[in-house]
């Protein structure tokens, strides 16, 4: 089916309608922000039947408001304006319904629905190993010395290396010791299971009111002294062990003067 008006698929499954594609296809003289309060006084309650929404015009740059219309309202809105072109938006939103309810697309939609429930116990799953991984009882006598309450963010760390937090992260995600998933850095298998980090949980607001929770990762000291020892092999060193190599090199480089 031509696609006269474009549609999208909200978080419920709902298709719905941009009220400016809407107003542009209908062709209605009357600005838009005079006409989409008119047709709100037919009894449509935003949240319920719109939600508002904001996007940034292409042609100004500016943030501008829409509002975005579940199918019911598209159709009820088209056949109000009385006009060819409201007759073959209704017609269009009545055969896209059709289509949409479809057992086919039901199908279809459930097992996309399904996919995506599983990759998202997937990566629950990941980020449960890593945390049951970091807590597992591996005491040892080093475990012992190195046992510290004070966890260290990467910036704390990639600061003795004069790197910024992002740096450091790219350095040890291309050495094989993290990678990223879903906002969160997560130790390789490898190096699993060794006390070498400490999930921790943090809350935010998402720009919607709504409240989120997300992990992130801190070092122990015994993570690092890991990384100094990994990276020392590497040639990478601290800030202050940099500058006494330069200091030893340039001695060495005097006496034999």
């Amino acid at each position: 089916m031509n696609q006269l008006i474009t549609t999208q698929e909200n978080d419920q499954g709902e298709i719905i309608v941009s009220a400016r594609e809407l107003h542009e296809f209908l062709e209605v003289s009357t600005p838009f922000r005079k006409w989409f309060p008119r047709m709100t006084e037919y009894g449509f309650v935003e949240n319920q039947d719109y939600t508002t929404d904001f996007f940034v015009h292409p042609a100004n740059k500016q943030e501008t408001k829409d509002y975005l219309l579940r199918l019911d309202m598209a159709k009820e809105i088209s056949m109000i304006q009385r006009t060819e072109k409201g007759k073959q938006a209704r017609q269009y939103f009545l055969n896209l319904e059709k289509m949409w309810n479809s057992p086919e697309m039901v199908m279809k939609r459930a097992l996309q629905i399904a996919d995506k429930q599983v990759e998202k116990l997937k990566l629950e799953n990941k980020m449960y190993q890593q945390q049951i991984s970091e807590y597992e009882p591996k005491v040892t006598y080093v475990d012992e010395i190195l046992k510290s309450s004070d966890l260290m963010t990467v910036s704390q760390i990639a600061d003795d290396y004069g790197m910024s937090a992002r740096q450091f992260n790219k350095l040890l995600k291309e050495h094989g010791i993290q990678y990223k998933m879903s906002g969160q850095w997560l130790l390789y298998s490898k190096y699993k299971g060794n006390g070498y980090t400490k999930s921790e949980t943090t809350q935010f607001n998402h720009t919607d009111g709504r409240p989120g929770v997300s992990l992130l990762t801190k070092w122990t000291q015994k993570g690092r002294l890991f990384l100094y020892e990994f990276l020392k092999e590497k040639g990478i060193l601290p800030t202050m062990e940099q500058m006494k190599m330069e200091f030893y090199l340039e001695n060495e480089k005097e006496t034999t003067k």
